[in-house]
């Protein structure tokens, strides 16, 4: 007889309703912001180029991803002391800022400006990355990994609405007297005080504060009743057994907050070392955030270096055309079928998805190292890049997400942010001087041996059971 911590209890009349407006409000803002970022990112190498010299536009775009990953300290700072709605706010507020600083670069011709306007909106990637996070603060623990897929897959709308609206910003704002190129960053400012001024007056109650009422409400876990069934927590120590069991926005999936199998209390604090004490104690926590991390890395430098690889192959006239249909298919794999992906992480497990995201990523390094000039075969390596990424970035945040206990969530995902940003410019950087002196096919193989401690922690045993994994 043992405990099921892995059985979800029935959902609270007050949070159904909450979770569906914030839903519609994060789907809503995604789209918004995501036009905001993409824009960015499809304008920003070529703006760089003009203003700082085509040797700096791969560096000033990096500065974007850097500036992301470092905002994440901040803004979980934010969440984690008043929860999601100001934190959400303050990152679109950072981004536009940035938007607005590197539209002033674009006029003044100023370097110096230019990397600091790309650092600072970053703020939009940050709230765009922390939506998904806000959408399982009060979801069922059945449908996390649906609910936050979701969030994943506005994404795609955005980002292929965005080439159409920079095209049409750089027209308008032309016309007012802006340098080409500027007036997209001018929207993007636009789109980021839009979604932060919809979250500002609509998301409320905020999720994070409604989840932490509802745990620090929810009974003793021992009031749960047993189940007649062979569970692997059936030999874990009796602290482990008497663990706080799921709520709204609770653990599930082997995974209990990070001070209950341990016995002691979270850490005070909302910093990056707290969130760090956490993950050292938590297996789940480290294996998510291990997911997002890897998967993230592997999908940066394989996708980094592709139209370079193009450009080998194919003339001038030929190679944008390629490289946008290329990376349009890649873009597909990634937010596309993301909820799928969480419809699987809820069916399967996120430890199964997360593995079977490596096993795409892995196809993809196969598919694409051996293409050699071949464009379609290329193509759906490509596509398989993405879907490795989906896999292991819905499963692994989803896993995060439940890992550890509402008070101390926001400093652990940001800090998960961090990791996954970091290694994604790593990885940028480090791809273009591998395939300077290697070649692609051997960028490709190193991409896939960089899964192996993925692989290696995702097939550890864990002392708790999993919904269709162990239990």
């Amino acid at each position: 007889m043992a405990t099921d911590l892995t059985a979800p209890r029935t959902a609270r009349p007050d949070v159904g309703p909450i979770q569906r407006r914030t839903l519609r409000l994060l789907f809503g803002t995604q789209i918004i912001g995501g036009v905001g970022v993409t824009i960015g990112i499809a304008v920003g190498a070529l703006l760089a180029a003009r203003i700082a010299g085509t040797a700096m536009a791969g560096i000033a775009q990096s500065a974007g991803v850097v500036g992301a990953a470092l905002l994440a300290i901040p803004v979980t700072r934010i969440m984690a002391r008043h929860g999601r709605r100001p934190g959400l706010v303050v990152a679109y507020a950072i981004g536009a800022v940035g938007g607005v600083l590197v539209v002033l670069a674009a006029v003044t011709r100023s370097v110096p400006l230019l990397f600091l306007g790309m650092l600072l909106f970053g703020g939009g990637t940050a709230a765009n990355l922390q939506a998904r996070y806000t959408a399982v603060d009060l979801a069922e623990p059945a449908r996390r990994g649906r609910q936050l897929s979701v969030i994943i897959w506005a994404t795609t709308i955005g980002a292929v609405a965005a080439p159409n609206f920079a095209a049409l910003a750089d027209r308008v704002t032309t016309g007012w007297g802006l340098p080409p190129l500027a007036g997209p960053f001018a929207f993007s400012a636009a789109a980021f005080v839009l979604a932060g001024g919809v979250l500002l007056g609509l998301l409320r109650p905020d999720p994070l504060l409604t989840a932490r009422r509802l745990a620090a409400a929810d009974p003793p876990a021992a009031a749960v009743p047993p189940v007649a069934a062979v569970s692997p927590i059936a030999a874990a120590p009796p602290a482990a057994v008497a663990a706080e069991a799921p709520a709204a926005g609770g653990p599930v999936d082997g995974a209990t907050p990070a001070a209950a199998p341990v016995g002691v209390r979270p850490p005070r604090g909302a910093g990056m070392r707290a969130a760090w004490s956490v993950v050292r104690g938590q297996p789940a926590a480290r294996l998510g955030i291990a997911a997002v991390a890897v998967g993230h890395l592997v999908m940066v430098a394989v996708m980094a270096m592709t139209p370079v690889r193009l450009g080998e192959s194919h003339a001038d006239a030929d190679v944008l055309r390629l490289v946008g249909i290329v990376l349009s298919l890649h873009i597909a794999g990634m937010y596309a079928f993301s909820p799928v992906v969480g419809w699987l992480t809820d069916r399967l497990g996120r430890r199964a998805v997360i593995l079977g995201g490596v096993g795409l990523l892995l196809a993809a390094c196969a598919v694409a190292g051996t293409a050699g000039h071949h464009t379609p075969r290329l193509s759906v390596g490509l596509v398989l890049l993405g879907l490795g990424w989906s896999g292991t970035m819905v499963a692994g945040s989803t896993l995060l997400s439940e890992s550890v206990s509402a008070d101390v969530r926001p400093s652990v995902q940001g800090f998960s942010d961090l990791i996954m940003g970091l290694a994604g410019a790593g990885a940028a950087v480090a791809s273009g001087f591998v395939m300077q002196v290697a070649g692609y096919p051997v960028l490709t193989l190193l991409a896939a041996v960089a899964t192996a401690p993925l692989v290696a922690l995702a097939l550890r045993p864990v002392p708790t059971g999993a919904p269709g994994e162990e239990g």
